[in-house]
């Protein structure tokens, strides 16, 4: 056997395939092991179908779904999950084995189990349909994996419930877990199952160390044991794994209970709960304190209500490893946390304020301490969009002044990582209302230039209270019109810094900045190189609903001085 090498996932695998007392072997196993890169992303795959129906085409179906799995599995994209990119590929085969079952009448009923197990980093995978079964052995224990969808009723033993090609809608059983090495993995048709007990397999699997003479041995002992059906089994042995990566270990938390509700005092993983710092409809978060160090950090979790949804534990994961990947002073950091019995995650604690909870305090900014904020905020947008990650919610009360003078931004609850979302992906609004761009209220999709307006509209109200086109309420559909002049509130801010802030929250797109770099550099050049004023927009643009009345109005009167001229 080949030594193992460390830090990188290494397996042995065996199978055994035999047709037996039938006439052709409707089974069909395949493994894929592909290296490098590809390893690392999609992992290893394999897979067991035992085919069921017409003459041919029990292992027509099975052969064609398990060739195509192992194929289109590599073609999904990088970014999605395992279980998403299974079941993509699997619905499209399901709905093949439906047309071509349909379209040839000697293939007419043709369907398939299919067991599939995929192993990725330190985790593993299993997706399952059917009565094939997988296994895992671990410490001598041979435990099931799945579970056998089957009829249960006295005269329907062994028909199937589910399967591939059986129905319209795939409706695939998945599982995971972490790895450990010396794991052993057994997908198996029901020709060697249905023969042997359990007990008897784990026997003949810890009997033969090697994973191809363990297959060999589970398949030809079904047969002898007087088995009347095709007999199938993969062995795969866990010899060494990759050093845990950031989406093992994310994807291993998935799997946490939530922390019931915490109050000052409490403790959790050896931390102490010493304030309840915000306690938001989903979300809750804690000042907590670390005994052994004296470090405090604030703690991250779902609201208890929020056990069982699936949807948001994936949103707290992947704000998570947003915030992991956004290393800058501009933002509180990560702490990783060992041996976690529940759901969260933690960060820098950081003593200070929310700018909005010093406007809220009587807190006066002057226009030099304005831009020296307005430099920070831009620097840290920067760094984020370097990233390729748009923030989605910029303003007063997500912008924290510590009392170290650092600014940094909070909250990546909304935010969104352009680069793995894909053009068909559902994105919900997002953002405050008054700082919104008036193009998110027409549906637009997220790009990074509307950070930039939701920053200048978080320094247009640092400096006057006010919002450019007034407060807008939740659900209120604005009218967009000439932005407020901030001088109207302030007339001491100067000239240069109106001009700003006018062009970073200018109607039209076409009219703001560009890049977070390009507002930056504005700030850092100030009065030495001001940004021209903005045009004011025509009419027709303003109110176009005026200029109508406008036209309507002299068109009456001259119609008016006609008449008049044709009386006399």
């Amino acid at each position: 056997m080949e030594k193992p090498q460390k830090n990188r996932l290494q397996l042995a695998i065996g199978h055994s395939s035999l047709t037996g007392p039938r006439e052709r072997n409707e089974d069909y196993c395949g493994i894929a092991t592909p290296e490098g890169q590809e390893l690392e992303n999609k992992g290893v795959i394999a897979a067991v179908a035992d085919g069921i129906g017409g003459h041919k085409g029990g292992r027509e179906a099975a052969e064609y779904t398990v060739r195509g799995l192992l194929s289109d599995y590599f073609a999904t994209p990088d970014t999605w999950g395992v279980p998403r990119a299974v079941e993509t590929v699997t619905t499209a085969l399901n709905r093949w084995v439906i047309a071509e079952g349909s379209r040839n009448a000697e293939l007419a009923g043709m369907a398939t189990t299919l067991s599939v197990l995929v192993l990725r980093g330190r985790r593993y995978y299993t997706a399952h349909i059917g009565d094939s079964r997988i296994y895992r052995l671990q410490e001598g224990r041979l435990l099931p994996l799945t579970v056998d969808h089957t009829w249960e009723h006295p005269e329907l033993n062994n028909v199937l419930s589910r399967a591939i090609g059986l129905d319209p809608r795939v409706l695939m059983d998945f599982t995971d877990g972490d790895l450990a090495v010396d794991d052993r993995f057994l997908l198996v048709s029901d020709g060697a199952w249905g023969v042997l007990p359990d007990a008897l397999m784990a026997e003949v699997l810890l009997d033969h160390p090697e994973p191809q003479a363990a297959a060999a041995a589970l398949t030809s002992l079904a047969l002898a044991q007087g088995g009347h059906d095709n007999a199938t089994a993969v062995v795969v042995d866990v010899l060494a794994l990759p050093r845990s990566s950031l989406r093992d270990s994310l994807e291993s938390a998935a799997s946490l209970p939530l922390p019931s509700r915490l109050k000052v005092g409490h403790e959790l993983d050896g931390l102490v709960v010493e304030e309840v710092l915000h306690d938001a409809r989903e979300t809750l978060l804690y000042r907590v304190r670390n005994p052994r160090s004296g470090q405090q950090l604030v703690l991250k979790t779902l609201q208890p209500t929020m056990e069982g949804d699936a949807g948001a534990t994936a949103a707290l994961l992947m704000e998570e490893w947003r915030a992991r990947r956004v290393v800058s002073p501009f933002f509180p950091q990560v702490v990783p946390a060992e041996d976690k019995s529940c759901l969260y995650y933690l960060m820098t604690w950081h003593a200070g304020a929310t700018l909005q909870a010093r406007l809220d305090a009587d807190q006066h900014f002057p226009a030099g301490e304005v831009v020296r904020l307005g430099v920070a905020l831009l620097k840290g947008i920067a760094a984020l969009h370097r990233l390729d990650i748009v923030h989605r919610d910029i303003k007063t009360d997500n912008i924290h002044l510590g009392q170290d003078g650092v600014l940094r931004i909070l909250d990546l609850g909304v935010a969104l990582s352009l680069g793995e979302r894909k053009p068909d992906d559902p994105v919900g609004q997002a953002g405050t209302p008054s700082y919104m761009a008036p193009e998110l209220f027409e549906g637009a999709a997220p790009e990074p230039g509307f950070d930039l307006y939701a920053a200048g509209v978080t320094l247009y109200h640092l400096l006057t209270r006010k919002y450019p086109y007034g407060e807008i309420e939740p659900f209120q559909r604005p009218k967009f019109g000439e932005p407020a002049r901030p001088t109207r509130w302030r007339p001491e801010i100067p000239g240069w810094l109106e001009n700003i802030l006018l062009k970073a929250v200018a109607r039209e797109a076409k009219d703001r900045f560009e890049t977070a770099e390009e507002l930056l550099l504005a700030l850092e050049r100030g009065a030495s190189r001001p940004v021209a004023a903005p045009g004011r927009q025509p009419l027709v643009q303003r109110n176009p609903l005026m200029l109508w009345k406008i036209v309507a109005a002299a068109s009456l009167a001259v119609n008016l001085v006609l008449l008049l001229k044709l009386l006399h």
